[in-house]
């Protein structure tokens, strides 16, 4: 990924941060000889050493996939930045926004028993607390015969990238005006890029 030294995310908590708050993906690899994606969650582990998710077996993808290094691409807050915000004339459109970047080798997971406990770690991440809905209650032999319907697989973290383009590349003074502009804005992608350009002021 190109990214200029002044956006670049150098502190890597920042990273699995957002990894864990936009864990719906896009997984990049070569299928037949061609780019494929697939859009899916996936689940970073507890040592942030690996990223674990699943295919359904349709999806062709997976078949090719074992060993190669693949791109995951996590797509943070994301907004149009207008130059009627600044203080001259002199200025053109842009785009603030968050992503992160992570390559590594993808292992198939053949065992059942980590395929169900990362299906689970899933599930426990995105139901509410109070969801009467548990994994664990639903129907042994149905359960068994969903999973069947997916191919668990697993990635070794070899390197992550960040990028931050949050016009640090401004001045503190335009900076603040477009926060001032971002925040009259009620929508969740321009409230959380003028949040992430305050911390950064």
């Amino acid at each position: 990924m190109y990214i200029p030294e002044h956006f670049t995310m150098k502190d890597v908590t920042a990273a699995y941060t957002v990894i864990q708050e936009n864990s719906f993906a896009t997984l990049f690899s070569i299928h037949n000889g061609m780019p494929f994606a697939t859009h899916l969650p996936l689940m970073l582990n507890k040592e942030k050493t690996y990223l674990y998710g699943h295919f359904a077996r349709p999806n062709p993808q997976w078949n090719d996939i074992q060993n190669q290094t693949v791109l995951t691409v996590f797509q943070g807050p994301h907004c149009y930045i207008s130059p009627s915000w600044y203080e001259t004339n002199r200025a053109v459109p842009t785009w603030n926004y968050v992503t992160v970047h992570v390559y590594g080798a993808v292992e198939l997971v053949r065992d059942e028993h980590e395929l169900v406990s990362s299906l689970n770690e899933l599930v426990l991440k995105y139901e509410a607390p109070d969801s009467s809905y548990r994994i664990q209650d639903v129907d042994a032999e149905f359960l068994n015969g969903m999973n069947k319907g997916v191919q668990g697989f697993k990635i070794k973290i070899d390197r992550i990238e960040g990028k931050a383009k949050i016009s640090q590349n401004h001045s503190l003074r335009r900076q603040e005006l477009i926060i001032k502009q971002l925040e009259q804005i009620p929508n969740s992608n321009e409230q959380q890029i003028a949040s992430l350009m305050k911390e950064n002021l």
